[in-house]
């Protein structure tokens, strides 16, 4: 058995052709390219929500505030109402859900207590969570929860 000497069809040195490969390659991204900016943006509200979900549980209320969008916190410190408070659980009953392609929704159960009264309390938080073009960001515009005292 001797090695092969046979030339490529020519179908196939068609499709090896640049020209052909440019033109298949450009029909791609010129589909792809709203599939890409939905997944990226969805990338993003996940990662926003996720970001917001650890601040949230471990205490770091400023951090969590700072997911709320600037125009909302504008001249509105945090106040003292996170003081002594201790978040116990973080339940997600419905993960984030694209209304349209500006905004979502998510559902979560949030289980907290004062450290002075140790007493268990139970809220469901329904979060809005809108897409700012400017900023390039996911932004919480429900704002924080309100935990009772």
């Amino acid at each position: 058995m001797g090695i092969s000497t046979r030339q490529p069809t020519h179908a196939f040195r068609s499709a090896r052709s640049p020209g052909l490969w440019c033109a298949i390659v450009a029909a791609f991204l010129l589909t792809g390219c709203g599939t890409v900016e939905k997944d990226k943006r969805a990338i993003g509200l996940q990662a926003a929500t996720h970001g917001y979900q650890s601040a949230l549980r471990w205490g770091y209320y400023e951090t969590a505030y700072g997911f709320v969008h600037p125009d909302l916190r504008k001249d509105k410190p945090l106040n003292d109402r996170f003081n002594g408070l201790r978040l116990t659980g973080y339940d997600v009953v419905q993960p984030p859900t694209l209304q349209d392609k500006d905004s979502a929704t998510q559902i979560v159960t949030i289980e907290y207590l004062h450290e002075d009264r140790q007493v268990v309390k139970r809220l469901s938080d329904r979060q809005l969570w809108r897409w700012d073009e400017k900023l390039d960001s996911w932004w919480l515009q429900s704002g924080l929860p309100t935990f009772d005292e």
